[in-house]
């Protein structure tokens, strides 16, 4: 289930496993969700053009600035079942 791998990837994001989290929201891309996650990484990798590709395809470019592991939070929150 695509919620369930995206929890995943919200996990191992927030553990620091950059890797597997970019591959999770990678499998995704095109779901809003998997690219608000996929902006974040980038985020996080401190690849700001990259971060804001992302952030304009989900449309979140007003959290661009905000804090990268307040957003993984609200990203874990907006997928609880």
């Amino acid at each position: 289930m695509k919620a369930d791998d995206l929890r995943r990837g919200v996990e191992f994001a927030i553990a620091g496993d950059w890797d597997e989290a970019h591959e999770i929201a990678q499998r995704h891309e095109g779901d809003a969700t998997a690219d608000w996650l996929h902006a974040v990484l980038h985020k996080i990798e401190g690849d700001a053009g990259n971060a804001r590709y992302w952030y304009r395809r989900c449309g979140k470019l007003e959290v661009a600035g905000d804090d990268a592991t307040a957003e993984l939070e609200t990203i874990r929150e907006s997928l609880k079942p």
